[in-house]
């Protein structure tokens, strides 16, 4: 399983309270009137203490500015709406909310280009047209060493676009339906699911089909992944939301929250520190915004042009 050491970050110009996904995150908290440049600068503390706590690992970290206009209160998880694959493709997403749309940036692409060798290009925006949507990474919870992409439906995950996706790639889509709590579709497989080198971490709960639960889990495990399940309680903490990556010198962490963290009983900590060293980063803000740590971070897997 190919796992990042350089990722790319978004430094957020104008965080807050998204009407337009309000409408299926349900993992988002309604803000007050005159929270908004209160919840920026909370934002903006908890990013850059984040990309440094990275650093301070060895994870190469991008960093770009987001553009303050127009303003895009998603910016900070691009893992959306871009994402490559190890083979070396680079890939751009049509997104379910139209001010998400903007978060888009052509300047981002070229930098890509310029410093990194992108051996192929694919943007898949036309599909919004059509009111069909694949929204990256958060969509798309990858195995990359046995191509394949698991995916709990939702008006953000379309299965038509998933198929041609997944095809295209030679991989094979694992199509489920998650709800959360209160029994409405989880409106990301990356805050239900993630997976690692050898493990996954996965709130089958979520997954009320048993059918399709049993394919998940099973799946997993034959694929060489020792399944950690978490509560639905749980998954609202973001557990499910995690990342694995290698610094430059090769040792792996587990990226997570600080409240994913605090979630998790003393046998799931130790499940996941047989694998690898969690790394833990306080973002109860951003968290508010019904994202967290994984969805701040998109995986570089280009090689570099020269030496960074």
């Amino acid at each position: 399983m190919p796992i990042a050491s350089t990722i790319l970050m978004i430094r957020p110009a104008a965080f807050g309270y998204n009407e337009q996904t309000a409408a299926n995150n349900f993992f988002q908290t309604v803000q007050a009137n005159g929270e908004g440049a209160a919840l920026q600068q909370q934002a903006l503390a908890e990013f850059d203490r984040m990309a440094q706590q990275l650093v301070d690992h060895d994870i190469e970290v991008i960093v770009i500015d987001d553009n303050p206009e127009p303003p895009k209160p998603d910016a900070i998880f691009p893992n959306n709406w871009l994402c490559t694959f190890p083979s070396g493709t680079l890939c751009v997403f049509p997104m379910y909310a139209r001010n998400r749309r903007l978060e888009k940036r052509d300047d981002i692409l070229e930098w890509l280009v310029e410093n990194f060798q992108a051996t192929g290009f694919e943007d898949w925006s036309e599909h919004e047209a059509e009111g069909h949507f694949l929204e990256g990474t958060g969509s798309m919870v990858i195995d990359h060493d046995n191509k394949i992409i698991y995916a709990c439906i939702s008006e953000r995950t379309s299965v038509s676009v998933l198929q041609k996706f997944a095809v295209g790639h030679g991989y094979r889509a694992i199509v489920f339906h998650a709800v959360d709590m209160n029994g409405k579709p989880i409106y990301h497989t990356n805050v239900m699911m993630c997976i690692g080198e050898s493990f996954a971490v996965v709130c089958t709960a979520a997954i009320a089909d048993e059918t399709e639960r049993i394919a998940v889990t099973q799946l997993l495990s034959s694929t060489g992944h020792q399944v950690i399940d978490i509560s639905v309680a749980q998954m609202h903490a973001f557990a499910g939301n995690m990342l694995q990556l290698k610094n430059i010198h090769g040792e792996s962490f587990i990226v997570m929250s600080q409240s994913a963290w605090n979630s998790l009983d003393k046998d799931q900590r130790g499940q996941l520190q047989s694998f690898a060293s969690p790394l833990t980063i306080a973002v109860p803000a951003i968290e508010q915004e019904g994202g967290s740590v994984r969805c701040m971070m998109a995986e570089i897997f280009l090689e570099p042009r020269i030496e960074r």
